[in-house]
């Protein structure tokens, strides 16, 4: 069996929670791998996703870990089956892995929550807008870097509009608002987008105000992928060196706890909608 030269973050995953399978059932990957009929090393490299592994091979572990939580098993056993291409691949060679990993998380996600304070969330930027925050990037990216971003970005944001879109969550700090990213038409512009696009039924936008009384936060933007059953959530933390994937389930019930946070203290949709408009008559 050849070696997965890419595995992305979602097939990785299935490595992670196998892992964590035969970790919680007390066995070494000596003992799996004489319970299942072959070598420590196999063991190791399904873990370690070096090679793709089969849907029945999951079943077949998750048995021998006395695993009793059937709908992860059945979840686990679809992702292994699931060897579809995405639209994301053809930015392999061009854009940083980890812009495909987000792809292939929100494609799959069961539903989607996002908090964000100085910046509109991804899914709901115009094009401009974004061009505007590519321009800035720390290095620089060149003319044509950033337009690969910007294809990708507007890709993504089909889920949203799909024919049965997942679930959408923003909770999004005034601040975030008030930011001129390319000046004020196309900050208006963006306003207009966001003020718009909150009445689909499956976006949910909501503003953080600056009077707010509390501000629950862990300072960094964070997105919150809903998996087919909560023990495979996961979490990317954008952070000033870049993001970060988390799925512990100490850490998912951590960002859990901050987006419910930020949410009660929010503002109503229709409050939130009238306030986007506001800033956008006062640009």
């Amino acid at each position: 069996m050849a070696p997965r030269n890419v595995p992305t973050a979602r097939r990785l995953r299935i490595g992670i929670e196998l892992r964590r399978l035969r970790e919680r059932a007390g066995m070494t990957a000596a003992q799996a791998a004489r319970s299942l009929g072959t070598t420590q090393a196999q063991i190791s490299n399904i873990e370690a996703n070096r090679f793709g592994v089969s849907a029945e091979r999951v079943r077949t572990l998750a048995h021998i870990y006395g695993c009793t939580d059937q709908p992860l098993v059945d979840a686990l056993a679809g992702m292994a089956a699931d060897r579809t291409r995405g639209w994301w691949e053809e930015y392999r060679d061009t854009l940083p892995p980890r812009l495909l990993d987000l792809a292939e998380l929100e494609h799959h996600a069961t539903a989607l929550r996002v908090t964000q304070v100085i910046n509109i969330p991804g899914l709901l930027q115009t094009p401009e807008h974004a061009r505007a925050l590519f321009r800035e990037a720390v290095p620089a990216l060149r003319p044509h870097e950033i337009e690969y971003r910007i294809s990708h970005r507007i890709k993504r944001q089909a889920i949203l509009f799909r024919e049965q879109p997942p679930p959408y969550t923003a909770i999004v700090h005034e601040a975030a608002l008030r930011m001129q990213f390319g000046g004020r038409e196309v900050a208006k512009t963006q306003l207009n987008h966001l003020a718009e696009v909150s009445e689909q039924a499956n976006i949910t936008l909501r503003i953080i105000p600056f009077n707010g009384t509390s501000f629950p936060t862990t300072g960094h933007a964070v997105d919150y992928f809903h998996g087919p059953v909560p023990a495979l959530d996961t979490v990317e933390v954008d952070t000033a060196h870049g993001s970060e994937l988390v799925d512990a389930a100490g850490q998912l019930e951590k960002y859990r706890l901050v987006l419910d946070r930020m949410e009660a203290v929010a503002l109503k949709l229709d409050a939130s909608r009238d306030l986007i408009r506001r800033i956008a008559l006062d640009i």
